[in-house]
């Protein structure tokens, strides 16, 4: 089993910064790939980012030059920095953890962008 724990989420007005944090613990050395996806209202969960082990890293295109994902193996997180936040990039973001066998998720935490 792999917990996850996100942190970060809060509101900012447009323009601005938010930095998430995901913290695996149980079987965390199973994991090989984390990502970040965001959910709005009424709307599918989407990827907004993921990245490997060895740091090879996906971006949604709506995201591109202004989100970044890292990685730290060691510590088990991985951190989604978020820069020039539009309005609508609002949603609860969850953080995922896909091993071998099964895709962990997180519980989510709310980012809210003002205008």
């Amino acid at each position: 089993q792999v917990q996850l724990v996100e942190s970060g989420g809060d509101l900012v007005q447009a323009g601005g910064s938010l930095r998430l944090s995901c913290a695996a613990s149980g079987r965390s050395f199973n994991i090989n790939v984390m990502g970040w996806y965001r959910q709005a209202p009424g709307k599918q969960r989407e990827l907004v980012a993921m990245i490997t082990r060895d740091s090879t890293t996906t971006y949604a295109d709506s995201v591109k030059g202004r989100f970044a994902i890292s990685r730290d193996n060691a510590k088990n997180t991985v951190v989604l920095q978020m820069n020039s936040l539009k309005p609508e990039d609002t949603a609860v973001y969850y953080c995922k953890a896909i091993t071998i066998l099964r895709d962990y998720w997180g519980r989510g935490t709310q980012v809210t962008v003002s205008s």
